[in-house]
C-alpha cells in the first residue's frame, strides 16, 4: 500500500482504498423519489447560468440565476433549507447539480456552448 502523508492526519490501520468503477449517466440513472428534477441553460453573452427546479409534473416551480456554481447551489440548498423544501434527497443528485453548474460556469467563461447531461 502506498505511504500517504497527509498534513496532522494518522492512517487508520482499518484504511481501506476503494476503487470506484464507472458510472454510466444513461444505465446508471436513478430519479429522485421526489419526482423533482433541474434544467439548467447557460446564456454566454449575458454571462448568465440558469437553474430551473421542475416537478414530477414538468412544471418549472422556482428558477434561480447567477454567474458563479457555488453562488447558485449555495442559494438552492439554503432555499430548500429555509422552506422546508425536499427538492434534493438523493446525494448524488445534488453532486450532479454542483457538476453541471460548474461545466456551465466554464463555458460562459470560455464563451463555449454548453450541453446538459
Amino acid at each position: 500500500m502506498k505511504n500517504y502523508t497527509w498534513h496532522k492526519q494518522l492512517i487508520s490501520p482499518d484504511l481501506e482504498i476503494i476503487n470506484c468503477p464507472d458510472h454510466d449517466p444513461i444505465k446508471d440513472f436513478r430519479r429522485d423519489p421526489t419526482g423533482v428534477y433541474v434544467l439548467i441553460r447557460c446564456e454566454i453573452d449575458k454571462p448568465l447560468i440558469e437553474v430551473a427546479i421542475c416537478d414530477k409534473k414538468h412544471t418549472i416551480i422556482k428558477a434561480f440565476r447567477g454567474q458563479k456554481a457555488q453562488d447558485l447551489y449555495c442559494t438552492i440548498f439554503e432555499y430548500e433549507k429555509k422552506h422546508q423544501l425536499k427538492w434534493f434527497s438523493r446525494k448524488d443528485h445534488a453532486a450532479y447539480l454542483g457538476k453541471e453548474l460548474k461545466k456551465c460556469e466554464f463555458a460562459i467563461s470560455g464563451k463555449e456552448s454548453y450541453v446538459q447531461e
